[in-house]
């Protein structure tokens, strides 16, 4: 069948058939990964990602193709997950501007479309490293543009042919991926979505979106402080308005009068608004004026807040948590923000400080939306997030970008750096000071990890089999063995210098306390004029996690 036009109806199931498709490939898109490490997410975050944008056009199947694409990437903008999610996330943007005002687009300004996503992925990465997804995406775009095809099929058919043949080169352009035997995973994951876009059109599908994901449990770090007899205003409302130019300030001051936690931010052309009220009603009523209203969300706070610690919610805007209410609280001068995974690492951050902490890290990366929503929950003036991933810093700093809060993020990659920031602060000291406070202290921290093997592969010249223990310094691996407290002595031994003062050691869930107390031991006597501190993590998956400073 010839498309010389794709309308909206043919572009709905066009995502939806790609989001299947990524869906049912994942974990295909996660055994690329050049790491040997398991942390290896790069298909579960442009999955989770990708589902929470299509799960928002929900419905849509008779809008325009506008109408489709711009709601598409404000809900990947929330969703997103990951740098890859992240990278994905503003491919879609651009994808909507390129689209923006088309009931259809013509094969022209379809490709204009692909193009403009090529754009805005390059614009969102500081150092675009060339052999990823940013790569086959910009082979997309230019093969787009390029062509002569006034179909519409044809067309998606040379994108997909033109992407998997720049996918396929991405070894040549990155060693590493040469090494290991594999393509790039994120570019792996676009093509997968463009190759469910192309059989979608070709076969005239009609899709429906697989059965959602299992939803992510977090406990609210207020709950147990919150009494219901406290609680002003009754009815948390959420909810979007669809509007062109709204004056958002006037409606705020409207809005002041009729409860707190207000919370208005405006992207584009959607305005989205949460207020804790008595009278929801009069709420949409103002709202209305505006404009479309959709997501609408109206939650008993009274009669639900003794279910907090249970509720469950994924990253998807309808299913968002409550708002803690802070408005009769004086504003801290400062809040914090941490990711952290294993109950002893949590409790770690949460003594020194944090206000917020959020599970996730490694396999695990929060949305933009997972931390915009502790950036709402905190009441301060200036609120830093301590990411200690380098794969959640593009998605921390989106949030802080959408938030109407002053938002700093510290870009930690690693725990220990994480925390050596936050006992490095100082309440006393200016924002600005602060930064450059943290920022020092954590380029004085070089850190390890423990962890094992989850494929065999060849690494740094270092034949390593599935199962192999294995020893990272800042994410290289320096260590291959069998005995994870040997290997993570010799980790130690490579990390101290003759300027480090502390060893600071993190131990995970499955490691022996009294091999532990050996190995503490042990290290004690070789470096006596050094500080040595031992500390449960209860983290899973990497054995150990260590620090020299």
């Amino acid at each position: 069948m010839e498309y010389s036009k794709i309308d909206g109806h043919s572009f709905y199931n066009m995502l939806v058939n790609a989001c299947n498709k990524l869906e049912q490939q994942k974990e295909f898109v996660n055994s690329l990964n050049v790491f040997p490490v398991p942390d290896g997410d790069t298909g579960t975050n442009m999955s989770m990602t990708f589902r929470n944008a299509v799960t928002e056009i929900r419905g849509m199947k008779n809008n325009n193709i506008s109408e489709i694409s711009n709601r598409l990437a404000k809900g990947a903008l929330m969703g997103a997950r990951g740098n890859s999610g992240v990278i994905l996330s503003q491919i879609l943007r651009g994808i909507a501007k390129g689209l923006e005002g088309l009931d259809s687009a013509t094969a022209e300004q379809f490709a204009n479309g692909i193009m403009e996503g090529s754009k805005s992925a390059y614009k969102a990465v500081m150092r675009p490293t060339e052999g990823t997804i940013l790569t086959i995406v910009r082979a997309a775009g230019e093969s787009a543009v390029n062509s002569n095809k006034t179909d519409a099929v044809e067309l998606l058919g040379e994108i997909c042919a033109k992407s998997e043949e720049m996918l396929n080169r991405t070894p040549e352009m990155l060693p590493v991926l040469k090494k290991a035997k594999v393509v790039d995973a994120g570019g792996m994951g676009l093509l997968i979505i463009l190759k469910g876009m192309y059989e979608s059109l070709l076969n005239n599908l009609e899709s429906e979106l697989d059965a959602e994901q299992s939803v992510v449990k977090e406990h609210s770090p207020a709950a147990n402080v919150i009494d219901v007899s406290e609680i002003t205003y009754g009815y948390c409302t959420e909810f979007f308005i669809n509007s062109q130019n709204p004056n958002v300030e006037e409606f705020k001051s409207d809005l002041t009068i009729m409860g707190d936690s207000m919370i208005v931010v405006a992207m584009d052309d959607i305005v989205k608004v949460h207020i804790h009220t008595n009278d929801p009603g009069l709420v949409l009523s103002k709202a209305i004026k505006l404009g479309d209203l959709t997501k609408i969300k109206i939650d008993n706070m009274r009669e639900q807040h003794r279910k907090i610690l249970e509720l469950e919610y994924d990253a998807s805007v309808d299913k968002d948590e409550p708002t803690i209410d802070t408005s009769n609280e004086e504003k801290n001068e400062y809040g914090f923000i941490s990711v952290a995974l294993g109950e002893g690492i949590e409790k770690i951050f949460k003594d020194l400080g944090v206000d917020y902490v959020i599970e996730g890290g490694q396999t695990m990366n929060p949305s933009t939306q997972d931390i915009l929503k502790a950036i709402n929950n905190i009441n301060a003036n200036n609120i830093f997030i301590l990411p200690n991933n380098k794969n959640i810093i593009m998605a921390a700093s989106q949030a802080a970008e959408l938030s109407e809060k002053n938002v700093i993020v510290i870009p930690t990659k690693t725990i220990p750096q994480g925390i050596t920031c936050l006992t490095e602060f100082s309440a006393d000291s200016s924002v600005d000071k602060n930064i450059e406070i943290m920022n020092e202290a954590m380029a004085k921290v070089t850190s390890g990890s423990i962890t094992y093997a989850v494929r065999e592969t060849e690494m740094d010249g270092k034949q390593i089999k599935e199962g192999d223990i294995l020893g990272l310094v800042e994410g290289t691996i320096k260590e291959v063995g069998t005995d994870i407290y040997e290997v993570c002595k010799n980790i130690i031994d490579q990390i101290v210098t003759d300027d480090s003062e502390l060893i600071s050691i993190y131990y995970g869930k499955d490691c022996d306390k009294d091999k532990v107390n050996q190995l503490v031991s042990t290290l004690e006597d070789k470096y006596s004029d050094i500080d040595v501190q031992c500390n449960s993590g209860e983290q899973p998956l990497y054995y150990f996690l260590v620090s020299a400073e």
